[in-house]
């Protein structure tokens, strides 16, 4: 009985201290990848059907309006200041948008850091972690919120079907990213062995055990 007693308390230490070597790593490694993005998030006022109807109309013609001119973007330095200088005109955008269906919600954006669960957007899953991001609230901003990633730029929405494009994702992915990195949020299955990444599942169990051991 005292053998089984030591060999159970052993197995704990290592698993507990396996934990926090893997949750110190996931940290690392999500605030690596977070100092090279900037995500764009568009918030509804609420669930309901109209406003989340409403959000993806801003959204639409937002991007219509700042994606080209975040497309050429060579980096996150000048993303931001892309983001900044047409602040202004992204907010009467959206203002009028709201209007012309109806609403009189008040809009804001601003580019904030704040902190976001598991994320995936197309072939991308970005872990749980703070982020810089731009973010249009509408209303209350209660809503469930509509992502991609601006810098560098994934915003290749075609508005008429909602797709991503994973191939314009993975390149763009590819050139701020280190193959390390881009190969941790790489959730693409493989189509010579058919496996599927498992990366939802790791940054699952590190945004569990981050809230079991908070810092």
């Amino acid at each position: 009985m005292k053998k089984l007693l030591l060999i159970i308390i052993s197995v704990l230490v290592i698993f507990t201290l396996n934990s926090k070597q893997v949750s110190v790593k996931g940290e690392n490694v999500q605030k690596d990848i977070a100092g090279k993005i900037i995500r764009f998030h568009v918030l509804a006022n609420s669930d309901s059907k109209d406003d989340q109807a409403l959000k993806l109309k801003v959204r639409d013609k937002v991007l219509e309006y700042i994606q080209p001119k975040l497309k050429g973007s060579k980096s996150i330095e000048e993303s931001r200041e892309i983001i900044k200088r047409n602040n202004k005109e992204i907010l009467y955008i959206a203002s009028k948008v709201i209007e012309e269906n109806g609403y009189n919600y008040p809009v804001r954006a601003a580019i904030e850091n704040e902190n976001f669960p598991i994320k995936t957007y197309g072939n991308i899953t970005l872990p749980q972690g703070n982020y810089e991001a731009y973010r249009i609230i509408i209303g209350n901003g209660e809503g469930k919120n509509w992502w991609c990633v601006m810098f560098p730029p994934l915003c290749f929405v075609d508005i008429t079907k909602g797709e991503v494009s994973y191939k314009e994702t993975e390149e763009q992915m590819k050139k701020v990213l280190t193959p390390e990195e881009y190969k941790i949020v790489n959730n693409k299955i493989s189509s010579d062995n058919k496996e599927i990444g498992n990366i939802k599942v790791e940054f699952k169990i590190l945004e569990i055990l981050k809230k079991r051991n908070p810092a």
